[in-house]
């Protein structure tokens, strides 16, 4: 061989070697695939959830690099994107999926009947009929959900509790998404109790939500109550704006909300809930099945007040509401 070929040889044998090293180290180590609706976290926009559930693995003695490997794919809020990026995340073969929200454990599903899945936080999947039931849940699919449908009643009872005059409510529904048949009919018993009528508004893309909000302007609404939804999430500045303009109390499904200036949120403690999510993903590790792990309802509800916004739209918040109130923003 020649000197030129021999050094080159070695040059590229001392490149790759390390390449290498690296490959067969992550090989080596699991691989969690994480499924998210979220845009990718900045340094401006962090993901509270997403730093729980890392934090959560740490708790355990999981060293990311080290012991575990985290991959992540990020929708950008772009629903229609999921199925995709779990199909993405599945061609690395992974040991654990980790997604929330049911469409993230829908676009799982779809990609995957073998791989586990764990679901951070999201919809009832029992009442939608995705597994059977709680304790068994079967298949490839285990984690926690966000609790029945029972808790939007207990929204609207504190909306009227806010408001004790309250007559007409909005609800904003995402119509594409798989629990937006339900409503209004999960809230429909809790509304004749309150002497409450409700008004169903659709909005499927963030394009709609301005004629969406336009409508609710022009209905007669007295409050609004927004769907618990990624898309409505990631577009709460808006909703909440319009809502403070045409002076309307909002009650919403997640303490994000409440932060951006909705009137009230009761909701699951999400951090809590995606740091457990890692007690999960430890256990099928260890050779748990999915199919053995039971869904879990949230173990801390939370309910959180902004005063700020109250005073903004003329809302006395009753002494009997403050009591309840695990965190008053002003």
């Amino acid at each position: 061989m020649k000197a030129t070929a021999l050094l080159a040889t070695l040059v590229l044998g001392i490149l790759v070697a390390p390449l290498a090293a690296e490959a067969q180290q992550r090989r080596n180590m699991p691989l969690i695939g994480v499924l998210t609706p979220y845009s990718t976290p900045t340094a401006l926009t962090p993901h509270r959830d997403l730093e729980a559930f890392a934090q959560g693995l740490r708790q355990l003695g999981y060293v990311e690099g080290q012991t575990i490997h985290l991959e992540y794919r990020f929708a950008e809020n772009q629903w229609d994107r999921l199925p995709a990026l779990a199909a993405e995340l599945v061609h690395l073969k992974p040991d654990v999926l980790v997604t929330h929200t049911v469409q993230g454990v829908l676009a799982a599903q779809q990609a995957t009947a073998t791989i586990p899945i764990v679901m951070a936080a999201g919809g009832d999947l029992v009442q939608l009929g995705i597994v059977p039931s709680l304790a068994r849940p079967g298949g490839n699919i285990t984690g926690q959900i966000l609790g029945s449908f029972e808790l939007d009643g207990k929204r609207l009872e504190l909306l009227k509790e806010a408001v004790p005059t309250l007559a007409h409510v909005a609800i904003l529904v995402d119509p594409t998404g798989p629990i937006a048949t339900h409503y209004p009919s999960v809230l429909e018993a809790e509304a004749r109790v309150l002497g409450v009528q409700l008004q169903r508004v659709d909005s499927g893309t963030p394009e709609a939500i301005s004629d969406a909000l336009a409508l609710i302007a022009h209905s007669g609404a007295e409050a609004l109550m927004i769907q618990n939804n990624a898309m409505f999430h990631a577009h709460r500045q808006h909703i909440l704006a319009f809502a403070r303009t045409h002076r309307l109390p909002t009650v919403c499904g997640a303490r994000t909300f409440a932060e951006a200036g909705c009137l009230m949120a009761y909701a699951p403690n999400l951090v809590e809930m995606f740091r457990r999510a890692a007690i999960f993903v430890d256990k099928i590790l260890k050779g748990a099945t999915p199919a053995d792990l039971p869904l879990e309802l949230p173990q801390k509800l939370e309910l959180v007040l902004n005063l700020t916004t109250a005073e903004a739209l003329g809302v006395t918040l009753p002494p009997t509401l403050l009591i309840q109130a695990d965190e008053v923003i002003k």
